[in-house]
């Protein structure tokens, strides 16, 4: 559920305004006062339908902001009630530090159908994490969780200078920005590992964009001919990974959520508008 509030005053964003993980001031533009709220839903358990609500800033841009930079309402781990005791909120950030607590993928647990989602991120050097859109929770053939990755596009968030994973794959399609594993971002302009990058994924009718450091690096359209072959291309495939073949050609709505590899990774400014 979404509803959508106009307030007569602003409201004063928490977005990463002044504290920006250590980093300088943001610009004034992105600490702009915003004009309205939206209510939305989400589950706090697993498999679980989207009982709960919070009330949510919208920039003045048009976008809610899911993540406030103070807490994690909306939010909690894959397959878990809880937010995952790596994951900390710091300076305004969601900041996963690895061997800090529990390990698991953190999400936002609202399942998205069309929408224009954006965040800022970085590395810490030897990186690996991930963006994962339209994502499910699922069990598999034994009652157990699915690993996410089987259900969900992935938007790969890599320092590439000194990442393995960045030299493998075909045509670079595992280097930051890519669809993981299916198609290569080009052109390839991420920043190195300690500096700001900013993403943004527009899903509209299957029709899919990724954007890096405000460029269009790729673009694809899910549930066609072309996109189950690349499938049947990937590690992806109906042999190797058939839950994750299925539930890729399956149309379904879903979750957003960040990848926990086991590296120090920083995200912040998230936020979306619903299309």
């Amino acid at each position: 559920m979404i509803k959508s509030v106009i307030f007569g005053t602003s409201l004063a964003l928490v977005l990463a305004g002044v504290a920006s993980c250590g980093g300088k001031k943001q610009a004034a533009a992105e600490t702009a006062p915003a004009e309205a709220t939206a209510e939305l839903s989400f589950s706090t358990v697993p498999f679980g339908e989207e009982t709960d609500t919070a009330v949510f800033a919208v920039d003045s841009a048009g976008y809610i902001v899911i993540f406030n930079g103070t807490d994690t309402t909306g939010w909690r781990g894959y397959g878990r009630e809880n937010v995952p005791t790596s994951w900390h909120v710091e300076d305004s950030c969601l900041h996963f530090v690895p061997g800090s607590g529990e390990d698991a993928d953190i999400i936002f647990a609202h399942n998205f159908t069309n929408f224009d989602v954006q965040f800022d991120w970085k590395v810490s050097e030897g990186a690996n994490s991930g963006f994962f859109y339209m994502g499910q929770e699922n069990k598999n053939d034994e009652g157990n969780l699915e690993w996410l990755f089987v259900s969900t596009p992935e938007y790969q968030i890599l320092d590439n200078a000194n990442h393995p994973d960045a030299k493998l794959g075909v045509d670079g399609n595992r280097q930051s920005a890519s669809l993981y594993d299916l198609i290569p971002a080009n052109p390839q302009n991420s920043k190195p590992f300690g500096e700001w990058n900013t993403a943004r994924v527009v899903v509209n009718n299957g029709k899919v964009a990724h954007y890096q450091n405000g460029e269009k690096v790729l673009e694809y359209e899910m549930w066609t001919p072309e996109w189950v072959e690349m499938l049947q291309n990937s590690k992806f495939n109906e042999k190797e990974l058939p839950a994750a073949f299925r539930l890729l050609n399956d149309k379904h709505p879903g979750f957003f959520a960040f990848q926990n590899h086991g590296d120090e990774v920083w995200f912040k400014n998230i936020r979306v508008k619903n299309l």
